[in-house]
């Protein structure tokens, strides 16, 4: 069942950050402004959802994408003739995937949209618009099951051997040695960082919205320092781009890349996200538990976090290599 969550204990953020400039439009008003001119049911359902998901400080990536889901599945249900969402029917969701699908969107990305229509659903129940027996509809996608792809170990001292740039190399240690994601480190500011005890505070989580702590490792924390020392101390952020912003993920995809192919490895699939998953990966061949390891990820489902040990299973392998050197002695009996 797939299920929405409200998060409605979070206090909004100061005036000054919530209200958009007159003169300067921000991305969620123009979006706003674009839904004044569609021809859509539901559009002032749609506005004060999107209004609320801002008071409640939800992040603008997070926004946007409720938004474009919002507007396809309100799209779909008017080519039904459906004006009213008092109408809609479990019929109509399983419809929506099913056209998604028939468009060619990936199956992760039908379930992330119908995940962001039913939040507005869940919204509108609790608004007191639609009926409670929205909640209880299950609708389940079977979804793919992908293994991260992990870096391989000679290919990370390569690629570690190549970046001498205090900067760069502080950026990519930090990822493989905490796991955290770019998103995340890239929004870090100096304060996050306490040197001392070895930390950096992630006081919202990217994808979760939970705040944790990760840790530094030696190298990277030698590697921090050495930044610390050259940086612009002018800057708000760890990672800074124009002006006062952080660093953007194109440009940190960039250096990722150029690194990649330096070292020689080019023709590798890898990704900057690899970085992460190498540091799970890592850290479980070492010994940590599934649970200490779902906290430092920032993983909300232990599931999630147990696709790493599929990688790492040394119980499985040593009984493979075990049983197949029996095999290949002859041990089995031909008339088995």
């Amino acid at each position: 069942m797939i299920q929405a969550k409200l998060n409605v204990n979070t206090p909004p953020r100061d005036k000054k950050e919530t209200e958009p400039q007159q003169n300067n439009p921000s991305l969620l008003d123009q979006r706003l402004q674009k839904l004044s001119q569609m021809k859509l049911p539901e559009k002032a359902y749609f506005a004060r959802y999107i209004r609320w998901k801002r008071r409640m400080n939800h992040k603008p990536l997070s926004i946007v994408g409720s938004f474009k889901s919002i507007e396809f599945f309100l799209t779909f249900y008017a080519s039904l003739g459906k004006s009213h969402l008092k109408e809609i029917a479990r019929e109509d969701l399983e419809g929506f995937v099913e056209h998604e699908q028939d468009r060619g969107t990936k199956i992760t990305s039908a379930w992330t949209r119908l995940k962001h229509v039913f939040g507005f659903l869940r919204f509108l129940v609790e608004e007191n618009c639609l009926s409670e027996r929205i909640l209880i509809w299950k609708i389940k996608l079977r979804l793919p099951d992908f293994l991260p792809r992990v870096i391989n170990p000679d290919d990370v001292r390569k690629f570690l051997s190549v970046i001498e740039k205090p900067r760069d190399r502080a950026l990519m240690l930090i990822l493989l040695r905490t796991g955290m994601r770019i998103g995340e480190l890239l929004n870090t500011k100096v304060t996050d960082v306490d040197l001392r005890d070895k930390k950096i505070h992630i006081y919202e989580g990217e994808k979760n919205c939970l705040g944790r702590v990760v840790y530094l490792s030696d190298d990277a924390l030698f590697a921090v320092r050495l930044w610390l020392s050259k940086r612009d101390r002018r800057k708000a952020f760890l990672f800074y781009g124009w002006q006062d912003n952080p660093l953007g993920y194109s440009a940190a995809r960039a250096l990722f890349v150029r690194y990649l192919r330096k070292a020689g490895l080019r023709s590798t699939s890898y990704t900057l996200h690899c970085l992460r998953h190498t540091c799970a990966t890592e850290l479980l061949n070492a010994g940590m538990c599934l649970e200490c390891l779902q906290q430092l990820l920032g993983h909300h489902n232990i599931e999630m976090t147990r696709r790493y040990a599929r990688l790492t299973d040394k119980t499985r392998e040593s009984e493979y290599f075990r049983a197949m050197a029996f095999i290949e002695q002859g041990g089995i009996d031909a008339n088995h």
